[in-house]
């Protein structure tokens, strides 16, 4: 393979300063089309539609067409910089002060994206007759409503009959030190708007009312101090958090007609959701039947068995930082939650202590050990090392 090896620091860099904040791409797709065709990589750019969102610019990139599979999958959208005067460094310049790199995306997961893509080239460079396929499956969709990226693509690689055996998905899943964590799987998330009808009145008058805001109350009451659950072997305990309550009622003296509440359930590998949606019918039942519940549906409980692909990173991550990575089902939700249906997959990528958060940061040393990572996984997946 002639011409210089990738930098993943540089990559990395050119990609921060692709203002790609979810929906826009601003060229990030097509920094890494370029890159990985001069790589030997055929690429292919993948729009994604569904009437309503706005379209969304995908990549699929792959190396061979026969043998085993191994499959890189991330994103290049990242969330909105908030209020860039108080960045220490303009959040799309990726600036590098003191060893760090400084940007939007540095974490969450434009570096992995880029150490993937030198990871690779390391790996083809080393072992051009492996004798199998990698790929990278990139969207701009992750961190939106996740509506027109990898699900979409994955769909067209059924349609034509494309088995991926295995697939690393590089969001930042350790917790303080590169090699510290690889999640397995991950907790299902659904979304309920609670909304709760009564009569209005004068406060004075609360015989001629039915305040739905007391009903209300009585019901989130019943929910909150109900336990859903104790956990299970790989997973914690089931969470529900209320994240709005909405009265709409600027008047002292007004009994509220209606209340709304929005909750946030996280599931594990006991519930689907939908037993999650009939939990909280059972429980708010008993105060009355004059509600609706509107359910959005982020994502359903995964598991991965830890072994197989899990364990190919762990060792991996081990011989590099020299820490056994703990398997763990932890934090949000992720596309994997889309791959999984499709061939085992697990999580692994730099430190998430920053992302979305002011200053997101991530230390050079840490993209190269990461990129020296992703290449020993596919020298032991490709049992070439």
């Amino acid at each position: 393979m002639s011409g210089a090896p990738i930098d993943p620091v540089a990559l990395t860099q050119r990609l921060i300063r692709c203002r790609s904040v979810t929906p826009a791409d601003d060229g990030a797709i097509g920094v890494l089309d370029e890159t990985l065709r001069g790589i030997g990589f055929a690429c292919e750019q993948l729009l994604g539609t569904t009437p309503g969102t706005p379209d969304i610019l995908n990549l699929w990139a792959r190396y061979g067409q026969g043998g085993k599979h191994f499959c890189f999958a991330g994103h290049t959208d990242v969330v909105p910089p908030g209020e860039i005067a108080n960045w220490r460094a303009d959040p799309f310049a990726a600036e590098i002060r003191d060893g760090f790199l400084i940007g939007r995306g540095a974490v969450d997961m434009k570096g992995a994206v880029a150490a993937f893509t030198a990871a690779s080239d390391q790996f083809l460079r080393a072992h051009p007759d492996f004798g199998g396929s990698i790929s990278l499956l990139i969207t701009g969709d992750e961190e939106g409503p996740s509506v027109n990226g990898t699900i979409k693509v994955l769909e067209v690689l059924s349609r034509r009959g494309e088995r991926i055996d295995a697939c690393l998905v590089g969001e930042p899943t350790n917790a303080r030190v590169l090699g510290d964590t690889i999640k397995v799987g991950r907790r299902g998330s659904v979304n309920l708007t609670l909304t709760v009808h009564g009569i209005g009145g004068h406060t004075a008058y609360p015989q001629l009312a039915d305040n739905a805001a007391h009903r209300m109350v009585a019901m989130l009451n019943a929910l909150t101090a109900a336990q859903m659950d104790e956990g299970t072997e790989h997973f914690q305990a089931s969470s529900l958090q209320i994240s709005t309550i909405d009265i709409g009622n600027p008047a002292t003296n007004v009994i509220p007609a209606q209340a709304r509440a929005c909750l946030n359930i996280r599931f594990n590998d006991l519930w689907t959701s939908t037993t999650v949606e009939r939990w909280v019918r059972d429980r708010i039942a008993p105060f009355g039947d004059n509600f609706e519940i509107a359910v959005q549906v982020s994502g359903e409980s995964f598991l991965t068995p830890p072994s197989a692909i899990a364990v190919v990173i762990a060792d991996a991550a081990e011989a590099v930082t020299g820490l056994r990575p703990d398997f763990t089902t932890g934090g949000g939700t992720s596309d994997a939650r889309f791959i999984h249906r499709h061939c085992p997959v697990a999580e692994f990528g730099l430190v998430g202590q920053t992302m979305h958060k002011l200053d997101e940061t991530v230390a050079v040393a840490d993209l190269l050990a990461l990129t020296e990572i992703y290449r020993r996984v596919l020298e032991r997946f490709f049992e070439v090392a």
